[in-house]
C-alpha cells in the first residue's frame, strides 16, 4: 500500500522521498563515481560506454547523456548528486538550475537577484 503522499500535487514539484531514492539509487550511484578523476577522464573519453557500466535504465541514461537534469530529477536523481555531473562538465548549479527552467542563464541570474520566482501557480493544488 502507497504512503500518503500530501506532497504529491505541487506543480512542478519532484520531492526527493525513500520511493524516489530507490528509483534512482543507480543513476545517484554514478553520479558519485564522477568524484574521483579516473573515473570523470573515463566518462568524458566515451560517456556512452561509461554509462553502459552502470545499472541505470535506459532512460536514465539516455537523461545523463542529454545533460537533461530535470529529467535526471523525475528519474529518481537527487539534485546534490547530479552536481558531479555539471561539476564534471566545469558548469555550476546556476546553469544547471538555468537549464531546468527553461530560462537562458543570465536571465535566471537576475530573477534570482530580483528576488526569485512568484509563488503564484506553484502552491500546491489543494492549497487555498
Amino acid at each position: 500500500m502507497a504512503l500518503d503522499k500530501p506532497y504529491a500535487d505541487v506543480p512542478g514539484t519532484t520531492v526527493f522521498d525513500a520511493d524516489m531514492a530507490r528509483k534512482g539509487y543507480h543513476l545517484n550511484q554514478f553520479c558519485m563515481s564522477l568524484m574521483k578523476a579516473a573515473n570523470r577522464d573515463r566518462f568524458h573519453a566515451d560517456e556512452r560506454a561509461y554509462v553502459d557500466e552502470w545499472p541505470m535504465n535506459e532512460d536514465q541514461k539516455q537523461a545523463v547523456l542529454d545533460r537533461d537534469y530535470l529529467r535526471m530529477i523525475e528519474l529518481g536523481g537527487n539534485i546534490y548528486f547530479l552536481s558531479k555531473i555539471f561539476a564534471s562538465d566545469g558548469k555550476t548549479f546556476v546553469h544547471a538550475a538555468a537549464q531546468m527552467t527553461g530560462m537562458p542563464e543570465d536571465e535566471y541570474k537576475q530573477m534570482m537577484l530580483d528576488g526569485g520566482r512568484s509563488p503564484d501557480g506553484n502552491r500546491y493544488i489543494g492549497e487555498k
